[in-house]
């Protein structure tokens, strides 16, 4: 890992308008963050949002985007990541609308996952699958979902953004599936992990922190990550229990020191 990004869902609050996204991405890019990963572009046009980017120096490797947008309309999608000059289309997750445990349900995703896959592909682009915890459930034919998305995505079109505190969440061993997964992994989501001493009625017995603060094993992951071919290492915060800048600086601080 010689550079890392942030997932600018992490710092959904500072964003809502066009100043706030300008000071937002000067704080980042202060702070030593030198790529992220878009979570819709809200306040201003994609046009818009890709060159306030590149003006604070932060290079958009990928999104999550409109899933459904990627299968009723692609050339709008595609038109969209093209303004953000990244090739990598991503969703941040989905679910059969049956619920997790629909095995058709998962099938049905993942034909849309490589039709959609197959028209990245024409224009030099891959489609992005972010995974949770609900993907580690296993189904009345033995598998994992997250072990069909494996089987069964377009290992060509396809890659995974692999999220380290779901994997754990979901009862997986973090390095088996990058190791399961390597040359497959385009972006690797750092967020660490904090046992709770109780249970708590929102996050249950655990909840994500910043990189370094819980108890996953970095330097072991990140050697496991680079090992197999992982491209981009973007801290991801769902929510944060202070200031989501301080957040982020957190996290880049204890980053840094792993370079």
């Amino acid at each position: 890992m010689r550079e890392f990004g942030i997932q600018i869902y992490s710092v959904r609050d500072k964003t809502g308008t066009k100043e706030g996204i300008e000071s937002t991405f000067k704080a980042l890019r202060a702070m030593g963050y030198t790529q992220i990963q878009t979570a819709g572009t809200p306040a201003v046009s994609y046009e818009e949002y890709g060159r306030m980017a590149a003006e604070a120096g932060l290079e958009i490797i990928g999104t999550h985007d409109d899933f459904n947008m990627m299968c009723t309309d692609f050339e709008q999608a595609l038109a969209n990541h093209r303004a953000l000059n990244t090739k990598l289309m991503g969703i941040g997750g989905t679910h059969p609308k049956a619920g997790n445990e629909d095995i058709a349900g998962w099938e049905e995703i993942i034909e849309k996952i490589n039709q959609v896959a197959a028209k990245c592909g024409e224009h030099g682009m891959k489609f992005t699958y972010h995974n949770h915890s609900h993907e580690f459930i296993r189904l009345a034919n033995g598998k994992t979902p997250m072990e069909m998305l494996m089987e069964r995505m377009d290992p060509v079109n396809t890659s995974f953004v692999l999220d380290t505190y779901w994997v754990q969440h979901g009862g997986g061993d973090i390095c088996g599936w990058i190791e399961k997964l390597a040359g497959r992994i385009d972006i690797l989501h750092l967020k660490d992990m904090m046992r709770l001493p109780r249970f708590d009625e929102k996050n249950g017995y655990q909840m994500n922190i910043e990189v370094g603060s819980g108890n996953l094993d970095w330097p072991r992951i990140l050697k496991a990550a680079e090992k197999a071919g992982v491209k981009y290492y973007v801290v991801e915060m769902d929510s944060c229990a202070m200031d989501s800048l301080e957040s982020m600086r957190i996290s880049s601080e204890y980053l840094k020191t792993l370079i």
